[in-house]
């Protein structure tokens, strides 16, 4: 009986599966709306979570469950469109645009606010344009994007700093943005994964951030995340390539090198035989270019995977990333790693009630290399070393050691006795580059889990909570290991060690970060006719608590990895430790309200409320208000007629927001002990306050034809006072750390433009965008008792912009002794010889001192601009990204120490052309060993750095599905980055944070071969 009944089991479990079969089809189609294909497409059969989406062609193909099926058409800015199969194999759909939802997809403060309402300066990032990006971090993907945003790589080396700037620097302290991730804010996005992002909105002017009150001075960058979509989508995205450095500076050859010294030294006056000229034509010389040495090809890969689905309720998402990058310098010590996985869900579980969470991990490793020509210098050591040293030590050389190849000293004479007095005042770049051992990591869990509640049935009344955490840990480890030549120089202790890193020693800290935020929050939307109200109230609690632990210690017997750890160092006496913890908190009342009348006139006012524990109890509190309004002007009765006018709208705001970015406890007395006493390390101030950006704004949206060409163009004056500056006390005071106090004013004002173009009509389809700013930077004021503040090449002060270079101004050189002497007239026996440099003596009394110093340049870029062109022909398609600014200023430091210095380093070929003689020139300066002027901080070495960048190319091709017998949707692709950069900088890279280039590490030339596949 059981085995009867076993059969009629698996005869129906037959039957109802090759009834499945039966019935099952495959329909095929090709989604489009009015410009052409429609790529990303859900398509979903009613009543399950079988789906697909279309590909780049905006081609689909699902298997339904039979001829009954009904598919669900769903893209977001369109209308949902449903089809019955009724036995169909192909339904080609074209979707119409949702104005509505179109106006949904902006997303502000708190809140998503219809486009057609906003009333203030906000930018919307084109996704697809940051997807053909292939970077690590989602701030270079900006660059270039949105009109008076200034992206800035510090450093080409792989995980350095990205530098972000919204309308300039405004403030003399910190000018970054807010980022609000899915409703958390968080000082920095690094830790996001590219491929993970769904929306960016800039918001630029007062009226947009000043919801966000108390941090938003820089500007705010909102950023949602991708969630899941209906059916299911499985999605692999690779690439992989090399970084080559290019446009180096061509150094002088041994031969030009000996001829160039023997030159430097007759011209230094110098008695006696010249030492160069004996050592013309060594046998033991070498013939070195050290930056062919230092360089090598560079590794880049990167994998994510993906995995969504859902239905109507439900929606999941689970996605992973891996970054790798291996820099440009040899021995792979300048490595990064990025390792990101991320889930996201929400769900309507009630009909009223929606919850959900993001939570996203990520682990990140850097092997930091000297890339700023910060000690140890690397990068710039290879220009400084001289070419006839060799880069490694014969094996015969009494000094060499198989652990330690390389030369230091050079040209060995006996012991403790090198020739270095003549070639050696540098390191070897290649010994430093191998025996870096410098590595950061951190761990960051980011996330947040919401709920919202519909509090009445037409949803126009809504409550939502928000709790977010950011937990961070972090370790760095740095082994400075002994190595080169003894000098003989050392205490008792150290005899016979190298003289680089003398003795060894480790550096070792580790610490942890954790913030969490919570916010509560009431919406209110309702349309009465042709009145819209929409309304939010909330309060916000941000708290941060931080604690770290550090130590170091010196002498280290093995320098084995796996003797690397403190335990392992010398004696007590030379072990340092430390430990700090410290926290703050943030309280805030925040509300907004916009009116709408008849789509066409538009009020909007912010207020928010902040209470900082940063400042003391009397000015804990700041207040921030802003008020926006707009005209659409083309929705009144007499702009009917004009057809060609698709949108023409006027916008103004004014509003005031905050910053708090200076240390904890700034405003208390810190004391120190010494022995049994204790003494003031730093005086409070029970004064200090918020410093506070107030900004207007005016600006116009406009599309013609339908929108196809559509642009914006705004003007703003932002003007930042009660900076937050540190001023140091008179030395009568004591030895005590800068007081901060509320001193000074900066004015920011420019105009920022963006246009775009879209056209598929034609077999090439084309989207193009362009977008400009320009930016004046003034200082107002300062402190009564600060006329100014001096950097080492800058100076601030009112009337001139933000750390403007300032020095000496070269007008010439001296030809002939005459010339000395007319020029310098007041001076007695003036040192300066034919050759030398001539600076302007702006006071005219002969005599060349500090009185005698200008402004010679502004680091503040007044011009960024940017352009995207996109082309679409069949199964290719085409993007470029051009990048660039104007009329930016930056000291070239390297160009000083290499052409200009007055010990026997190298120098590049533009010293080939120094002055020799009278008439020679008037622009370079004698070589010599003795000043010729190049000592003075001046405009030589102040350079234009504007520059073009061609930024990214990629070129793909997609493969049909039908052509990969169901497999999924292949998209193939070459991308090339920072192809070609037109530029007047000598320096190595003009696209720079530093105020002072002393050798910064290149960005490089990349080419990148990827793939992205859709199941």
């Amino acid at each position: 009986m059981m085995k009867k009944n076993t059969i009629f089991s698996l005869l129906i479990i037959w039957a109802v599966f090759t009834a499945g079969v039966v019935n099952a089809q495959t329909v095929t189609g090709t989604i489009t709306d009015a410009g052409g294909a429609l790529p990303g497409v859900s398509v979903v059969e009613k009543g399950t979570s079988n789906g697909t989406v279309s590909d780049f062609s905006g081609e689909y193909s699902i298997e339904v469950s039979g001829s009954d099926a009904v598919l669900v058409y769903s893209y977001v800015g369109y209308q949902t469109f449903e089809a019955e199969v009724a036995g169909k194999e192909r339904i080609d759909v074209t979707l119409q645009e949702d104005v509505a939802m179109l106006d949904e997809l902006v997303v502000v403060g708190y809140k998503s606010q219809k486009e057609s309402t906003i009333t203030g300066a906000i930018s919307s990032v084109d996704i697809d344009q940051l997807e053909s990006r292939r970077v690590s971090e989602v701030t270079q993907a900006l660059q270039g994007q949105v009109a008076g945003v200034n992206i800035t790589q510090s450093t080409g080396a792989p995980g350095d700093e990205v530098e972000v700037r919204i309308r300039g620097n405004g403030t003399i302290g910190n000018n970054n943005p807010l980022y609000i991730i899915d409703g958390i804010p968080s000082r920095e996005i690094s830790f996001l994964n590219p491929a993970d992002i769904q929306s960016m909105t800039v918001l630029k002017d007062a009226a947009a951030a000043s919801i966000y009150g108390s941090r938003a001075a820089g500007g705010v960058i909102v950023i949602k995340t991708k969630e899941g979509q209906q059916g299911g989508q499985f999605k692999v995205d690779y690439f992989g390539g090399i970084q080559k450095v290019i446009n180096l500076p061509t150094m002088l050859n041994t031969q030009q090198y000996m001829q160039t010294v023997e030159q430097a030294w007759d011209n230094a006056g110098y008695e006696g035989t010249n030492p160069y000229t004996e050592d013309i034509g060594r046998s033991d010389f070498a013939d070195v270019d050290y930056l062919d040495e230092l360089f090598e090809l560079g590794k880049t890969h990167s994998l994510n995977v993906g995995v969504s689905g859902g239905n109507e309720k439900t929606s999941y998402m689970l996605s992973g990333g891996y970054f790798g990058q291996d820099g440009t310098v040899v021995y792979d010590n300048d490595k990064f790693r990025k390792l990101n996985l991320r889930t996201n869900i929400s769900s309507q579980v009630l009909e009223r009630i929606k919850v959900g969470a993001n939570v996203q991990m990520s682990y990140n490793t850097q092997d930091r290399i000297s890339s700023k020509g910060d000690a140890p210098g690397i990068i710039r050591h290879a220009f400084l070393r001289p070419p006839n040293i060799p880069v490694r030590k014969d094996p015969s050389d009494p000094t060499y050691s198989e652990e330690d190849p390389f030369t230091d000293l050079p040209f060995y004479q006996g012991p403790n006795s090198y020739e270095s007095g003549k070639y050696e005042y540098s390191q070897n770049p290649i010994a430093l580059a191998y025996f870096t051992d410098d590595e950061t990591s951190t761990f960051k869990t980011f996330g947040n889990v919401f709920g919202e509640y519909d509090i009445l049935k037409d949803k126009s009344l809504k409550f939502k909570t928000n709790f977010g955490a950011d937990l961070n840990f972090f370790h760095s480890k740095a082994f400075n290991r002994n190595f080169g030549d003894d000098d003989g120089n050392s205490a008792a202790i150290d005899q016979g060690l190298g003289r680089q890193n003398r003795p060894s020693s480790l550096s070792e800290a580790r610490g942890q970060d954790f913030t969490i935020t919570w916010n509560n929050s009431l919406h209110f939307d309702k349309e009465f006719d042709e009145h819209s109200i929409s309304a939010l109230l909330g309060t916000e609690f941000i708290m941060n608590e931080s604690a770290n632990l550090s130590a170091s210690r010196l002498r280290y017997d093995f320098t084995d990895p796996n003797f690397r750890y403190i335990d392992f160092g010398g004696t007590d006496r030379d072990l340092w430790n430390g430990g700090l913890a410290q926290e703050w908190a943030l309280f805030s009342y925040f509300g907004s309200a916009t009116y709408v009348y008849g789509d066409r006139y538009m009020l909007t006012a912010n207020l928010r409320a902040d209470a900082s524990s940063r400042f003391a109890e009397e000015n804990k509190w700041g207040y921030f208000p802003s008020v926006s309004a707009g005209w659409m002007i083309t929705e009144e009765e007499f702009m009917e007629d004009t057809d060609w006018l698709s949108e023409l709208k006027l916008r103004g705001s004014w509003g005031q927001l905050g910053n708090q970015e200076i240390p904890n406890y700034a405003y208390l007395t810190l004391y120190r002990r010494d022995a049994d006493r204790y003494l003031i390390s730093r005086y409070g101030n029970p004064d200090l306050k918020w410093e506070t950006t107030t900004q207007a704004n005016i600006g116009v949206d406009f599309g013609l034809y339908k929108n196809r060409l559509y642009g914006s163009a705004d003007y703003f004056k932002k003007n930042t006072s009660d900076i937050l500056l540190p001023i140091s006390l008179p030395q009568f005071v004591g030895d005590v750390s800068p007081t901060y106090l509320n001193a000074g004013e900066v004015e920011n004002s420019g105009f920022e433009f963006a246009l775009s173009y879209r056209n598929y009509d034609n077999p090439v389809g084309i989207s193009v965008s362009a977008n400009m700013a320009t930016l004046k930077n003034e200082v107002k004021s300062l402190h009564p008792n600060l006329p100014y503040l001096n950097g080492r090449v800058t100076r601030t002060q009112p009337g001139e912009p933000l750390n403007a270079y300032y020095g000496f101004v070269q007008e010439g050189i001296y030809q002939n002794q005459a010339e000395v002497n007319e020029h310098l007239s007041g001076t007695a026996n003036p040192p300066q010889k034919p050759g030398d440099i001539k600076f302007k003596d702006l006071d005219g009394n002969g005599i060349i001192n500090d009185n005698d110093r200008d402004f010679i340049g502004n680091p503040n870029p007044k011009l960024t601009y940017g352009m995207n062109l996109n082309l679409d022909y069949k199964a290719f398609d085409f993007s470029m990204l051009l990048q660039g600014v104007e009329d930016v200023d930056r000291y070239n430091d390297l160009k000083k120490i290499i052409d200009y210095d007055t010990r026997p380093f190298n120098y590049s070929d533009r010293v080939l052309g120094a002055w020799d003689g009278e008439g020679s020139t008037n622009t370079i300066p004698r070589v010599s060993f003795s000043d010729n002027g190049s000592s003075k901080v001046s405009d030589i070495f102040v350079e234009d750095a504007s520059y073009l960048r061609l930024k990214n190319v990629e070129l793909g091709y997609s493969i049909d599905a039908d052509k990969l017998s169901g497999l999924g949707n292949i998209r193939l692709y070459v991308s090339g980055q920072n192809l070609i950069t037109f530029t007047d900088y000598s320096g190595l890279d003009p696209e720079s944070t530093d105020l002072i280039d002393m050798g910064t590490y290149p960005q490089s030339l990349t080419v990148l071969f990827g793939v992205n596949a859709r199941f």
